[in-house]
This record gives C-alpha cells, sequence and structure tokens, in this order.
C-alpha cells in the first residue's frame, strides 16, 4: 500500500494535469484539443501534397498567407470575450474549427485549399484571444498565471501524443489513413468543446458604457511591453525551424540530433513549466523574469553558435546543453509574457489586449523564417551573435519598460470616462 501511494506522489508530481476542479477540466480540454493539433501539423504536408495534389510551394504560401490574414482576428474576437462569456464562445469557436478541419477532407485545388486555411487561422488565433480570456476568468488574478504555465504544459504533452499517433498514419502512408487523422482532428475539437461547455459560465464583470473600440491598440505604453515580448518569442522560430537546418547544413552532428533537441525541449516544457512560473505572477516581479529569460535565450544561441566549429561529440552535447538553457530562458520569457499582458491589460478589456497580444506575437513569428534565415543561415556564427544580441537588449529592456506602463496606469479611465480605482 505504501508503494502504491508512493508512486502516486511521485505521479502527481511528474503529471502536467493539476488537481480535479475547474483548471483540471479546461487542461483536460487542451489535452485533447492539441492531441488533434499533434495528428494535423504531423502529416498535413504529406496530406495535402501527396493526396490532395498541392505542391510544396501552393502549401507554403498559401499558410504564410492565411496565417497573416488570420492575425486580424485576434484582437477583435478578443475584444467580444470581454462583452461575452469567454467559456460559451470558445466553445463555439472550437466547434466551428471542427467544422473547418473537416473541410480539408473537400479540398481539391489551390483557391480551395487558400479558402479552407484562411477561415482555419481566422479561427485559430481569435481562438487564442479568447482561451486567454478564458484562462484569466478561471484562474483569477491571484492563478491566471499558473493556469497558463499549466495549459502549456499539458498542451506540449497532448501534441506529442498526438505526433505519436500520427506516426502510424506516415507507415501507412494511404490515403485512408490521412482522412482518419483529419477525422481525429474533426474529434478532438468536439470533445474539447463539450469538457469546455462543463465549465460554470463566466459573464463579464461589467459591461463599458460607451465602448472604445482598438483602445488596446492605441495603448502605447502596453504595445511597448508586448512588442517586446513578440521580439524575444523569435526565439521559437529559432528552434523549430533555423536549428534543424542549421545542425544538418553547419554542424557535425548527425540528423537524428535535431529529434533529441526537439524531445528534450518537450519533457523539459511537461516537467517545469508550471515550477519556473511561481515567480512571475504580476507585472514587476515579470519584468525581472524576462530579462533574467532574455539573458538566458542569449547564452542558448551563444552556445548553439559554437556547434559549428566544434568536433561531433562535442556538437551533439553542446547541442543538448544549450537546448536545456533554452528551455529554462523559454519557459521564464511565457510566463513572464502571460503575466505582464494580464497585470497591464485595463480590468474590463483583458480580452482585446491578450488579442493584442497575440497579434504583436504573430507578427514577430511571421517574419521570423525570413529574417533568421538570412541572418543565421546565410551569416553563420555572427548571426546566432547578432540574435543573442538582440535577444539579451530587449530582455534588458522590458523592466523599465513595464515601469513606465505602471506609472500611468494610476488613474486607469474606463471606457465610460470617470476614474476607477486601480484596484478594480
Amino acid at each position: 500500500m505504501g508503494t502504491r501511494a508512493g508512486f502516486r506522489g511521485r505521479w502527481r508530481s511528474l503529471s502536467p494535469l493539476p488537481p480535479p476542479g475547474r483548471l483540471r477540466t479546461l487542461s483536460l480540454a487542451t489535452l485533447a484539443n492539441t492531441v488533434g493539433t499533434g495528428l494535423w501539423v504531423t502529416a498535413a504536408a504529406l496530406y495535402l501534397t501527396r493526396f490532395v495534389g498541392l505542391t510544396p510551394t501552393e502549401v507554403g504560401w498559401g499558410l504564410t498567407v492565411a496565417g497573416l490574414v488570420g492575425l486580424t482576428a485576434s484582437v477583435p474576437l478578443g475584444g467580444l470575450a470581454d462583452r461575452h462569456d469567454p467559456r460559451a464562445l470558445r466553445a463555439i469557436l472550437q466547434l466551428a474549427q471542427a467544422a473547418v478541419a473537416a473541410a480539408y477532407l473537400f479540398v481539391g485545388s489551390f483557391s480551395v485549399f487558400l479558402l479552407v486555411a484562411t477561415v482555419d487561422a481566422l479561427l485559430v488565433s481569435g481562438n487564442l484571444a479568447v482561451r486567454a480570456a478564458l484562462v484569466a476568468a478561471v484562474g483569477g488574478p491571484e492563478g491566471r498565471v499558473h493556469a497558463f504555465a499549466t495549459l502549456r504544459a499539458v498542451a506540449n504533452l497532448g501534441v506529442t501524443l498526438g505526433a505519436g499517433l500520427a506516426a502510424f498514419a506516415l507507415v501507412a502512408d494511404t490515403g485512408w489513413a490521412y482522412r482518419l487523422l483529419v477525422l481525429g482532428n474533426v474529434a478532438t475539437y468536439l470533445v474539447s468543446a463539450a469538457l469546455i461547455m462543463r465549465l460554470p459560465s463566466y459573464p463579464p464583470v461589467r459591461r463599458p458604457v460607451r465602448p472604445r473600440p482598438g483602445r488596446a491598440l492605441r495603448d502605447g505604453r502596453f504595445l511597448a511591453v508586448a512588442g517586446a515580448s513578440a521580439v524575444l518569442s523569435l526565439h521559437w522560430v529559432a528552434l523549430t525551424l533555423i536549428l534543424p537546418l542549421w545542425v544538418v547544413t553547419r554542424t557535425d552532428a548527425p540528423p537524428v540530433t535535431v529529434a533529441a533537441v526537439l524531445l528534450v525541449n518537450t519533457l523539459l516544457t511537461v516537467l517545469f513549466a508550471v515550477r519556473l512560473s511561481g515567480s512571475a505572477r504580476h507585472a514587476v516581479p515579470a519584468a525581472a523574469t524576462m530579462r533574467r529569460g532574455g539573458l538566458v535565450l542569449a547564452a542558448g544561441m551563444l552556445l548553439w553558435a559554437a556547434t559549428a566549429v566544434v568536433p561531433t561529440a562535442v556538437a551533439v552535447g553542446l547541442l543538448l546543453v544549450a537546448t536545456v538553457v533554452y528551455t529554462v530562458g523559454d519557459l521564464w520569457h511565457s510566463g513572464a509574457g502571460a503575466a505582464l499582458a494580464y497585470d497591464l491589460a485595463a480590468p474590463d478589456a483583458i480580452g482585446a489586449y491578450q488579442g493584442v497580444d497575440t497579434l504583436l506575437a504573430g507578427l514577430a513569428r511571421a517574419a521570423g523564417p525570413a529574417l533568421l534565415t538570412w541572418l543565421i543561415l546565410d551569416g553563420g556564427p555572427i548571426g546566432w551573435l547578432a540574435l543573442a544580441g538582440l535577444l539579451a537588449v530587449t530582455g534588458l529592456a522590458v523592466p523599465p519598460l513595464t515601469r513606465r506602463a505602471l506609472a500611468h496606469r494610476a488613474e486607469p479611465l474606463p471606457a465610460s470616462g470617470q476614474p476607477i480605482s486601480s484596484s478594480t
């Protein structure tokens, strides 16, 4: 009995799922959703090229255009979550995403693919902002960063499970196998929506007397902090796109090292996302955490740069050590970014502000592939040094930018024009 209890205790300490409650329900919805993401992302390129008949160029351009158009949905749908129940809104969006996911079964030309991918991207982008508003409602002011970190760990686990399941379709490599993955993705959206509706309703605390559309987009001090966080998010492009190409073209490490690097990053994220989020629940400590994250990320870039000039065994070891360093910086940046986006937002416009934060991060990630390909793959180790410098300087700029934003929040004005207490 004691052994069994000890095993359960160890499992609870390792599992990213929280204890039973509202956050557990939201976590299970996220797990279902991201298993579907893993299924689709792993096989999408092969399905679209081998069985739909699109060219790789058409897929690449289509996803790029769709992604850029999709970013336009984040702010309006985030604002909608401020005026309506974010739980119901997110469930509706999940149902819409299920329908769009099913539409990929009927894609037969580039024009239809572009239409479906664009609607998909609009829903994905808007859903991120609505999800952020729902996380804030479930977690409350003191628990929303913890909830955000928990969901990130669960999402990594879900994508990994989905990718593992998708491997069976890749081995079969038949049209029906890929279509089953599409249907699996559809089913996970439906399960996620059903789980979300098990949460209580979260009606808005108050409705503004005179809504001010675009208020978050005009908040220059918030934009400065969110923009700095968006610049730091370039590290994600460096990990997922640039580093794999760097390993196979500029180092003596075997290509399988790429899989090891991504596995290490995923496992560490699942295990430590929640643990490393505890020091960044409010703006001031979050700004210090983001500064620390920027400096640690910069150190990771420098270590990756060094892999071009060392022997094979050393390169493999250095890549894995650098990935551990990178992941710590990534988790600090992620948790601090969530805390700043929540804490610097107007209390009655959480969703809209999360939409702006999502928009800026999306723009950075859209520009990242072209920028970092030119900077690093064409520039060599000097490019990594330049990226490290950018991340370090940006991280150092976050605390003063945050203090500036907080200094002008002492007497915030609601949409009605009447001053309110900053604690409201």
